[in-house]
This record gives C-alpha cells, structure tokens and sequence, in this order.
C-alpha cells in the first residue's frame, strides 16, 4: 500500500493539477540516469530527470493475483542519454526502472508509482520500446532443488566450492583478430589443453566491452592461436589488442566435475537419476533390475 505524503495529497486535491511523470534508470553497472515527461529539469530521488531524448510511459492494466503486470516506454536513441550501442552491449537488460508522479511546482512533492525491471527492447528508425516488467517476474525464478543429472551450481560459486582465480585455472587472453560476430582468435592460452575453458566465462578489461562478462561456449586450438566462441555477439565491438581474463568452464557432468576439478563430493546434480530414454524404452531380457545405479 503506497502512502501519499501531505503536501501532495493536498495538492492532489484541488480542482487543478501540475503533475508530471519522471523515470529513474539504474543500470547493473551503476549508471543512474533520469527522464521525464515534463518540458523542464526535475530532481527526484537525487537525479535530474532530463525532457530532451527522454521516455514516454504508455498504459500499464493493473491485474488481480500474482499475473505479472506488463507495460513499455517510448524513447529516443541519443549519445547523450540512451544510446543504441549502450543497448545492444546488454548495459540495460534487467536494469530497473522507477516510475515516479512529480508535482513539477514543487517536486518534493512526489510519489513512487511503481518499480520494474526492463525486459525485451526493440530498436527501430532511432527510436526504442522498452518492455517494463513488474515486480511478480521475480515469481517466474525457480526455487530449490532441480532433480536431473547435471549439476544446477555455477561454477566457482559458493555451492560449488571451486577457486577460479589460481594458476591453471585462468588465463589472461589478447584478441588477435575477429573470426565472425561470435568467434574471436586470441593468443596467451597456448599452456591450455583444447576446451579447457568452453563453458568458462571472459571479462573484459578493454575496450568497448570493458568490464562486461561474456559466455565461453567452444575451445579450440588453431595454428595462429585459441579460438574462443562466445554465447552473444562480441565480435562487433572487439578488436586486436583488446584483453580479458577467462576461467575454466565447465558442462556440468559428474565426470567432468570429479577429473578436471577433483570436486566430485560437492556435485550439485544427480547423475544416477534415469534419463527419460532409459524411462521410455521397453525392458528387454537380461536388464539388471538389482536396485544397482544405472549410470556409472
């Protein structure tokens, strides 16, 4: 339940209004950037909220139960706000959005509307549309435990248990030329074994893509170095000379778990659990049906 401050129920009172709309973005990476559908600045929360190359809110149908109540902004692409580069790099996929009811006499006077995630956004003739997904998305998130056979841990997180960052498991790469959008060719990964590091994860501490973290999906080597293929285009912003470190990887299987990493006891998955083509097919004669695993 929101509750209206004095001074703007007030003023929500009379018969006339100045109310304005602001939108506060706050990007993973710590940008903050504010918007507004006023035709002068407006402070709320701490940040100016810009009229040029802003935002504007469409309708929002408000839902009974835990249905996640959807809607979507209108804005322009600009250098100086949002940029359509900054949007293909990722840099606002999840970031929140607060959408704010501003007195612009007296903008002190304000309300929190509503608080959002930003969704799926199409670009378009220098615009963009920004999905805004409300708080329930956070219901869609599964909880607990996943019974199949791969391990539902992340590698290197603390329900794995294993230590990334020392000799053997990472490695600093230098990009030496870009393959295609998904490939790049790097050198300083020649003391490796071929796919050591498919499944792993690059950061990058250089150029366009600084400080973002990529998938690692494929690890070969080739004659003029490592050939890393990535799981989102990064081949558009990269170039020779750019560096980032990457971690050994890992596909989640028991074997895998036990001999690269010798951490078989903290296995999250369960690999002596059927798979549906062991389920499915009919029994034949001879099957063992001891009660022994069926997987080794």
């Amino acid at each position: 339940m929101k509750t209206v401050g004095a001074g703007l129920a007030a003023h929500l009172d009379q018969g006339e209004t100045t109310l304005a709309h602001c939108w506060r973005v706050l990007r993973g990476d710590g940008v903050v950037l504010g918007f507004t559908d006023h035709d002068v600045e407006l402070v709320v929360s701490g940040t100016a909220c810009r009229p040029m190359h802003g935002l504007v809110g469409g309708e929002v149908p408000a839902r009974l139960g835990a249905q996640v109540e959807t809607g979507e902004v209108l804005g322009i692409l600009h250098h100086d706000a949002i940029d359509d580069e900054d949007i293909a790099l990722g840099r606002y996929d999840g970031a929140r959005v607060e959408t704010w009811l501003v007195n612009w006499a007296e903008p002190s006077q304000n309300l929190l509307l509503r608080l959002d995630t930003i969704g799926e956004i199409v670009r378009e003739d220098g615009t963009f549309r920004a999905e805004l997904r409300s708080a329930q998305e956070a219901l869609n998130a599964v909880r607990g435990r996943l019974y199949h056979g791969l391990c539902d841990a992340v590698v290197g997180d603390a329900r794995c248990g294993v230590t990334l960052a020392v000799p053997g498991r990472t490695g600093v790469a230098t990009v030496v030329s870009v393959v295609d959008p998904f490939r790049v060719l790097v050198s300083g990964l020649s003391g490796f074994a071929e796919d050591w590091f498919a499944f792993g994860m690059g950061q990058w501490s250089g150029g366009k893509r600084m400080a973002s973290k990529d998938a690692v999906l494929t690890h070969r080597k080739g004659a003029g170095g490592d050939l890393l293929g990535f799981g989102q285009r990064v081949g558009d912003w990269v170039v020779a000379g750019d560096v980032f470190a990457v971690t050994a990887g890992c596909d989640r299987r028991f074997t895998t778990c036990k001999a690269k990493f010798g951490n078989g006891v903290n296995f999250r998955g369960f690999p002596h659990v059927p798979g549906s083509d062991y389920v499915l097919r009919y029994p034949r004669e001879g099957d063992a049906l001891d009660g022994r695993a069926v997987v080794p």
